[in-house]
């Protein structure tokens, strides 16, 4: 039989992912944003453990209902830069196609939880259509990022369509998914999903959320292995969280075993400013102090590029630790060395 994602409080208890004493929480949190685990993800939560970095990021937690200040419900900016319903064009070169507004599992640091859970609209009909006529009409777009919500919960038929479309629009060189359901509903990644992405004539390069090494099961591996030998370049992209990942053991691990399955460390998001989420946000001090640590310890091809999405839309920087002055540079063990060399004009 196959077994449903759980998606109210009252399922987290059933399950033993949740304490009974805790329902009031629990129900206040539901209230206001979505709630969603997958077996793939309930089946490797350890519900003994208080600080299960799984249960971390999927159950709710009544510390979502602090707000505190500058934190809004579009704390990037999305709608600034939405020409068209569905469309979010920040930069020139490039644009998201936000296809759907649900996902399989509804993290709790997530940085559009104002506007992602069951029921949300597809985007469908005419809405649809005046964003593939935008990116037709938009020759600068040379890449297009298909987001949401999680687009790989569309059916094969969906995905091939949309793939069909973005391939036939000429000035569209390269089409990137974003998606977390390879790790937390491999059982999706199927021979007939995995053919509906695919198109000759243009780069598809898919990007896989990961927050932890957990996260990794043996489904997931496999449901990887079979995107990458289909020949689809894999990036992934990490969030900065406090309690989960948040010390360099552990991002060293997750950095590692994603490399391992063929997955290039793409960023590493500070914590966006969305509602409910300081629990969770680490300072990029501390961040900064973690990608130091890992500068020298961990292969180049491992590191991602720390990342911080401008509050208000203005765009994403890298905001790693410096090394370098106006006559000094650092190594990685913290010893400062003249550059230029000495000597050289």
């Amino acid at each position: 039989m196959t077994r449903r994602i759980l998606r109210q409080p009252a399922d987290l208890i059933a399950a033993g992912l949740a304490d009974e004493n805790r329902r009031a929480d629990f129900d206040a949190v539901a209230q206001r944003y979505s709630i969603a685990i997958t077996p793939a993800m309930a089946d490797l939560i350890d519900p003994t453990d208080p600080h299960d970095p799984i249960a971390l990021q999927f159950i709710p937690d009544a510390q979502e209902l602090i707000e505190t200040p500058g934190e809004t419900a579009d704390p990037i900016g999305d709608a600034t830069h939405s020409p068209v319903e569905g469309i979010v064009h920040r930069y020139p070169d490039r644009a998201l196609l936000k296809i759907v507004h649900a996902c399989p599992v509804y993290c709790r640091f997530c940085f559009r939880r104002e506007t992602v859970g069951p029921g949300s609209e597809f985007l469908t009909g005419e809405k649809l259509e005046a964003a593939f006529d935008y990116i037709a009409r938009t020759p600068q777009l040379w890449e297009i990022i298909i987001t949401g919500g999680d687009p790989f919960i569309l059916a094969p038929r969906r995905l091939q369509d949309i793939t069909e479309r973005l391939a036939a629009i000429d000035h569209v060189k390269i089409i990137r998914w974003h998606s977390r359901v390879p790790l937390v509903e491999p059982e999706r990644i199927t021979d007939e999903f995995v053919a509906a992405l695919s198109t000759s004539t243009k780069a598809v390069w898919i990007s896989i959320h990961t927050n932890h090494a957990r996260e990794f099961s043996h489904e997931g591996r496999a449901a990887i292995a079979k995107l990458s030998r289909a020949g689809f370049p894999l990036i992934g992209q990490t969030v900065l969280l406090r309690g989960i990942n948040d010390d360099v053991a552990t991002l060293d691990t997750l950095f590692r075993t994603m490399v391992e399955n063929r997955i290039k460390p793409y960023y590493l998001h500070q914590g966006d400013y969305a509602p409910g989420t300081a629990h969770r946000r680490t300072t990029l001090a501390e961040g900064q102090a973690l990608m130091r640590n890992l500068r020298g310890k961990l292969s180049g091809i491992a590191q991602p590029t720390y990342i911080l999405d401008i509050p208000g839309g203005a765009g994403k920087v890298p905001v790693g630790p410096p090394y370098l002055d106006e006559s000094h540079v650092e190594d990685p063990n913290g010893t400062r060395h003249p550059y230029p060399p000495q000597g050289e004009h």
